[in-house]
């Protein structure tokens, strides 16, 4: 049976009701999803060019790209299904064949409080000016975390809030603050040309899709140093490292004013992961929070050893959080297991040193048991890839 259309949304709409992360696609494969981060395998029917390029003409609308699909070996994009989801689409050749993979975003905003983000990102929400860093790998939620501060600010303040994003994910509706959402390529040539203009259309705050050059962190820092708030993402795993990144943008003879300018303008920098519960039914965010403090400033702008961040972060009493703080706090509420947690830990050693056992040692005990108990009653989900399996049996789709 081919794929249709009708097909093609019903798997969107599959995904959707899985809570799907990823889909890929491709030629002369299943279907597989990304559930719980591993990789699972759809029954039913094998994809074949045709259903691919099916799919194609149902998720890009732009005819020139349509028109030249045989040459064209890269594509980005978005695609919406009525109320249902959202996709961000990444089309690739490989070996002379299609593939898709698409991003599922929900189309409703995700609140702060829906994400289980920590009480100490409102300062982020009430910030007034500066830049905030939300950093990561692909896939660890940064896209998540961000629209739910920005919602946030949208529902309790009123700014104009300007974002350049490539491609739009989350749709937002204007509330207290007028939201102005601009997509690379539909609205605008590039980051730098829209964050150009961005400075003379009035915003109070820009969002930024990712600081990918030199030059759009140049224009970033601008605005901030001008008195706007800019959010914008990086792709790194904690502070230090996201420092590093940035100045490692500029040529040596520049990179002493990028500390200078950097230690001055920004605000604070959240970086995450996301890490299996306990229960193995999902996954949960570990965050570390860093503020722009006096001595946070001096790290960064290279008066103490930028090593010397992690030493502050941990020392200031509730206004920030180290990876392994909330990492203890996460295995304390018995949310991860002890494993998982020392393997996320920036240090492991200082990690089980810093947990005080007592009578967590039998938490400890009683939570690789449920581990145990949990990996027994799943053998098959042991393995990346593996096909789909739900309540109701393994997920299958059905093309007629």
């Amino acid at each position: 049976m081919s794929m249709s259309k009708e097909s093609f949304h019903k798997l969107l709409k599959l995904a959707t009701a899985n809570g799907v992360s990823d889909i890929h696609l491709r030629e002369g494969e299943n279907p597989y999803f990304r559930m719980k981060g591993g990789l699972k395998k759809i029954k039913g029917d094998i994809l074949t060019k045709e259903d691919m390029l099916t799919i194609c003409h149902t998720i890009i609308q732009d005819k020139n790209i349509l028109k030249n699909l045989e040459t064209i070996k890269e594509y980005d994009g978005s695609y919406q299904l009525g109320t249902i989801c959202r996709v961000r689409i990444s089309l690739l050749k490989f070996q002379g064949r299609i593939a898709i993979i698409m991003r599922v975003i929900n189309i409703k905003v995700p609140t702060m409080a829906e994400l289980g983000l920590p009480p100490a990102l409102q300062g982020f929400v009430n910030a007034k000016r500066g830049l905030v860093l939300v950093t990561g790998v692909t896939g660890s939620g940064k896209s998540s975390t961000l629209a739910s501060i920005i919602q946030e600010i949208n529902r309790t303040r009123e700014e104009h809030i300007l974002t350049i994003e490539d491609p739009i994910e989350f749709i937002f509706t204007s509330e207290k603050s007028r939201i102005t959402q601009r997509e690379l390529g539909e609205d605008t040539d590039s980051f730098k040309d829209a964050l150009r203009g961005a400075l003379r259309q009035d915003p109070d705050i820009i969002v930024i899709g990712e600081l990918r050059d030199a030059e759009t962190i140049q224009i970033s820092m601008k605005a901030a140093e001008t008195g706007h708030l800019v959010f914008a993402t990086v792709h790194t795993t904690n502070a230090p490292s996201t420092i590093n990144r940035i100045v490692s943008m500029f040529p040596p003879e520049e990179q002493d004013n990028v500390k200078l300018r950097l230690s001055e303008c920004l605000f604070g920098s959240i970086s995450q992961r996301l890490l299996p519960t306990l229960d193995g039914k999902g996954r949960i965010c570990a965050q570390e929070i860093m503020v722009n403090t006096v001595g946070i400033q001096d790290c960064i702008s290279g008066k103490e050893d930028l090593s010397k961040m992690y030493i502050t972060i941990e020392k200031s009493k509730g206004k920030m959080q180290s990876f392994d703080q909330h990492l203890t706090q996460l295995y304390r509420a018995k949310s991860i297991t002890f494993d998982v947690a020392s393997g996320a830990a920036s240090s492991p050693t200082n990690f089980e040193r810093n947990l005080e056992f007592g009578d967590n040692e039998n938490d400890k005990e009683e939570q690789e048991e449920k581990k145990e108990e949990s990996s027994s009653a799943g053998d098959d989900d042991s393995t990346a890839e593996h096909e789909v399996e739900a309540s109701s049996g393994e997920l299958s789709l059905d093309l007629a």
